[in-house]
């Protein structure tokens, strides 16, 4: 019988300082700058590219200051109204919302434009490739775009290690070759593996090895040939 473990490990940390800036320095730099009333930020990119960690990281710092941060994704419910007294508006994955929440995200930027708040948006490609309704479009590609790359393979590794650190996880360099020879270079999947790899580590009482992490991916491939 395996043990279940409790949720009493860490909670992510989003933030600045553990973000790896790589090709990114320019974009983090300009939100770091941020002030109420510029002109909306989009940044774009791929799976893995780092865009909700950067909204959080934003968010977070913003709050830290004292200032209500409005976030709205495809998985926010309708009707989409701001905070009291908003800062800070965030619209993540702006690719995913339907007729509805892009209608929402219209009256908001509006809201947002009246108020003098700060806006940054997320999506999978420039605003002018996005299909949403050309009022929108218009107001994503209006400021600053930034396109974020990947990181390269030593900065996986390195953000990997210090998030292996904080969690009190002992990874060798042997579990770390196997992760980033297996998997693509995927941040967030590979944070979430890293994640799933933990608790197992716990439920089985033993230490993370390159054994322990293929009996995870065995046993997980299982439970999903049986769902």
């Amino acid at each position: 019988m395996k043990q279940i473990p409790l949720s009493l490990g860490p909670e992510p940390v989003y933030s600045f300082d553990n973000l790896m800036p790589g090709a990114n320095a320019a974009a983090l730099a300009h939100l770091q700058a941020l002030t109420p009333g510029a002109p909306p930020v989009f940044l774009w990119g791929g799976a893995g590219s780092g865009k909700t960690h950067v909204l959080r990281a934003l968010a977070g710092a913003w709050q830290a200051a004292g200032a209500q941060v409005g976030w709205y994704g495809a998985d926010t419910a309708l009707p989409w109204e701001l905070p009291a007294q908003p800062s800070l508006l965030l619209l993540d994955d702006c690719q995913d919302y339907d007729a509805g929440q892009q209608h929402a995200a219209f009256q908001l930027f509006v809201e947002a434009a009246t108020h003098g708040l700060a806006v940054v948006a997320t999506g999978t490609a420039p605003p002018v490739d996005l299909e949403l309704r050309e009022d929108l479009r218009t107001r994503l590609g209006w400021g600053p775009t930034f396109a974020l790359q990947p990181l390269a393979e030593q900065e996986v590794r390195a953000a990997l290690r210090r998030e292996a650190d904080r969690r009190g996880i002992a990874l060798s360099d042997e579990v770390m070759d196997y992760l980033l020879t297996r998997f693509a270079r995927n941040l967030k999947h590979l944070m979430g593996l890293l994640d799933r790899l933990d608790e197992f580590a716990l439920s089985t009482k033993r230490a993370v090895t390159v054994p322990l992490l293929r009996q995870m991916l065995a046993d997980q491939a299982e439970q999903e040939e049986k769902a």
